[in-house]
């Protein structure tokens, strides 16, 4: 047999039998760091064979639709463009990060979900360019895909899954009040010890703490509520027929979450949950040679690595000047994720750049601590390099990420809004010199590198395992078919109350009874 048809058997195997028959993947995905994510799996999906198609905006920030990495992009038409999308989110950024200033928490917290109410609506704009667009949609149809992969932080890809009936798997670090998890999930998530978003609580909470996550969680159900009355008006709109947010959200088949055990509490999940926290991070490669230069110089106190995400483009002046302020007190070399200006109390230990290979340099053996936001994508690297943390959280899961870590010992929180240089200064002390926050981020990239398969293989084959069987209904829980008094059980309480209620009205009934015969017959008796 010629080589070449060998090679071709050889890869047919691989593709037919080794992941289980190639399939088709459509994906809804979201930006920034969502994408950055959610890319590391698709990639892995294109590697074995199956093909990938994404759905883009053409106002899109971040998704490259020429990327030649082997996906393929369904680009569809919007109104806004890409300069005003961009512009958009800057200003909620900007509204969020820089002008918040110290409000109280109760009003931080109303403020965000004004925020995502923007998101909301802009991501509603999307949706309905691709359902209501005809041409796009019966193209999709004709692919015949097996699967849709889509990131559930904001509704839409479980519509399109469902106009086009096909299974579909969410992908999910947080929702608000952890109500996706819990309404359309079926997650039990009992309030006494798991903490609500939002609230920088832990699982082992005081009772006003108990109180507060109380509050939390009927704050988040009443948004969720308003958020979810335009959104079923449209849903029901795109399928012609009355339908709920949790009806079409709780069909997923899978629901990938983008944390793990190293990161959280425990409590209780479901088969059809699975945690893939960290599946994008790697070894650390070699360092561009002038950066590793710079890093070298840092000699036996080694380097701090600092940065703010995507999302935060541009500090305050005085902000950036106070930060850089600490940063020029300290003897390590220090290397920032920084666009704007330059500070003007930038010391000479410190750079700044663009853009900096974060993984790569949390992953260096100079690295003594990792300056971050708080985001999970930064975390994780952190974690996976057994690098301790400062957290200058500003918004969304930031908080709540960031007090995990201080709960397991790896990590000091610094307050963005009230921050001021000596506090900065301090918690970079306290970090670096402090050797229990270095054993505590190792002993949590320990317990991330002891698994038994790893995470983005984990997350690779529940994919292919709902391709492969058409679905996972087998792992769906029944609470998805019961109504929320046959949940809690409130119709059998009340019938056994009922019960009970006709068991003791009957024996009160006869004992009156006996009563009123006993004193007849008493005083017959003492009339004779």
């Amino acid at each position: 047999m010629p080589a070449k048809w060998v090679s071709v058997l050889l890869l047919l195997q691989l593709c037919c039998f080794g992941c289980g028959s190639c399939g088709k993947v459509l994906v809804w995905p979201l930006e920034q760091s969502h994408w950055i994510n959610m890319k590391t799996i698709l990639d892995e999906l294109a590697q074995r064979g199956h093909l990938v198609t994404v759905l883009v905006p053409s106002a899109t920030v971040l998704i490259d639709p020429t990327d030649s990495s082997g996906l393929n992009y369904e680009v569809f038409l919007t109104s806004a463009t890409k300069e005003e999308t961009l512009r958009t989110m800057e200003a909620i950024m900007d509204e969020l990060v820089n002008q918040a200033n110290s409000i109280s928490h109760w009003k931080t917290m109303w403020k965000f979900h004004e925020m995502m109410g923007k998101f909301l609506t802009k991501m509603r704009s999307l949706c309905k360019a691709a359902v209501f667009n005809q041409t796009l949609m019966e193209k999709l149809q004709k692919m015949g895909y097996d699967v849709l992969l889509t990131d559930a932080a904001f509704p839409c890809g479980d519509l399109i899954a469902e106009k086009l009936e096909i299974p579909f798997i969410n992908s999910l670090r947080w929702s608000l009040g952890n109500a996706y998890e819990r309404y359309y999930g079926g997650v039990p998530a009992p309030l006494s010890y798991v903490p609500m978003p939002l609230g920088r609580l832990t699982d082992k909470m005081t009772f006003m703490e108990r109180v507060k996550n109380m509050l939390l969680s009927l704050f988040s159900d009443f948004c969720l509520h308003l958020y979810g009355i335009t959104w079923e008006q449209f849903y029901s709109e795109a399928l012609g027929r009355p339908t709920t947010l949790c009806e079409t959200m709780g069909k997923a088949e899978m629901w990938l979450i983008r944390t793990y055990w190293d990161f959280e509490f425990p409590r209780p999940y479901l088969p059809n949950f699975e945690f893939v926290g960290g599946l994008h991070c790697k070894p650390a490669k070699p360092l561009p040679e002038e950066m590793e230069k710079f890093v070298q110089s840092s000699g036996e106190h080694g380097i701090v690595v600092f940065s703010l995400g995507s999302m935060v483009k541009n500090l305050t002046e005085e902000k950036s000047n106070l930060i850089a302020a600490a940063l020029a007190q300290i003897p390590q070399k220090v290397l920032w994720r920084y666009q704007g200006k330059k500070p003007d109390t930038l010391g000479p230990n410190t750079r700044t750049y663009d853009w900096i290979p974060q993984n790569d340099l949390l992953g260096h053996p100079k690295t003594k601590a990792f300056i971050t936001h708080g985001g999970t994508n930064g975390i994780y690297e952190a974690i996976y390099h057994g690098v301790p943390m400062i957290g200058v959280p500003m918004f969304a899961d930031q908080p709540d990420n960031i007090a995990h870590m201080k709960a397991k010992g790896a990590a000091v929180e610094v307050d963005f809004h009230t921050m001021t240089t000596a506090d900065m200064l301090n918690a970079l002390k306290t970090v670096i010199n402090n050797p229990s926050y270095k054993e505590n981020a190792m002993r949590l990239s320990r317990i991330h590198h002891d698994q038994p398969v790893k995470p983005l293989d984990r997350a690779v084959f529940w994919i292919e395992f709902v391709m492969r069987h058409k679905g996972a209904k087998h792992l769906r829980p029944a609470s998805h078919d019961l109504t929320w008094y046959q949940y809690h059980s409130l119709d059998v309480i009340g019938f056994l109350l009922a019960c009970v209620a006709t068991v003791v009205f009957i024996a009160i009934k006869c004992c009156f009874f006996c009563c009123g015969k006993l004193g007849r017959k008493g005083k017959k008796q003492k009339k004779a």
